[in-house]
């Protein structure tokens, strides 16, 4: 189906919000990755044809070796952005688990080079902006962040 004219598809992304003890779990994205290489990022991948908390379930086992029941997510941020110029516009979904099984692994090196916990309120460079956003976001108990767009006047 086509989409009606002027109508531009957002790429959607799921992320995992995992916190313990008041740190969270980052990755380092390889330093030769296509985005942001070299940077932490949150555990995250794009949808599948697929529900949000189905594709981040997978995306945890594929990406840390971590189990998660869809039943555990809850949804506490989300981030509308415009990476750069003329680029697709991207809604990241940022789910909390309450509860998972496992230890994060590196599971694909080729994207990701190893896990690590971070304070929340001490968190590393480099890191993707809008990860930044979404986890200040999150400690703030702002539900919604927007990044990228042109001001227009309007609340954010």
């Amino acid at each position: 189906m086509k989409a009606p004219s002027g109508t531009v598809p957002n790429i959607v992304g799921v992320h995992l919000y995992l916190e313990r003890d008041g740190h969270v779990l980052l990755g380092r994205r390889h330093p030769d990755s296509a985005y942001a290489g070299g940077s932490w990022h949150t555990l995250a991948g794009h949808l599948e044809a697929e529900s949000a908390t189905a594709g981040l379930v997978r995306e945890a086992h594929e990406e840390a070796g971590l189990v998660i029941d869809p039943a555990d997510l809850e949804l506490v941020h989300t981030v509308h952005l415009v990476d750069r110029p003329g680029a697709r516009p991207r809604i990241g979904l940022f789910f909390r688990a309450r509860h998972w099984e496992g230890v994060p692994e590196v599971r694909e090196p080729d994207k990701c080079v190893a896990w690590q916990w971070w304070r929340a309120r001490d968190l590393p460079e480099p890191i993707v902006p809008y990860t930044r956003a979404a986890i200040e976001g999150v400690l703030a108990g702002r539900p919604y962040t927007e990044m990228g767009w042109p001001r227009t006047g309007g609340a954010r």
